[in-house]
């Protein structure tokens, strides 16, 4: 008998969580466009001039918890 997507994904749910998002990880990968996949490259770019630029001290960083402050106030 052939496997329906709601018995498959059945069988996905009894999985531990770590393993559920390892099989969530290989699905996206497995239909990612090569365009997608450039943004990797473009992200792991910005990501090391947005360090260099904190490290050198041209930049400063804020808390985290001022930040999310701050949006859920914008938008509460």
């Amino acid at each position: 008998m052939p496997t329906t997507l709601d018995n498959l994904a059945d069988d996905a749910l009894i999985l531990p969580p770590e393993q559920r998002l390892a099989l969530a990880f290989r699905l996206l990968k497995s239909v990612e466009s090569e365009d997608e996949a450039g943004a990797d490259a473009a992200w792991d770019s910005e990501l090391a001039q947005r360090l260099e630029r904190i490290e050198s001290g041209k930049d400063q960083g804020r808390p985290a918890g001022d930040v999310l402050a701050e949006i859920r106030a914008k938008y509460s």
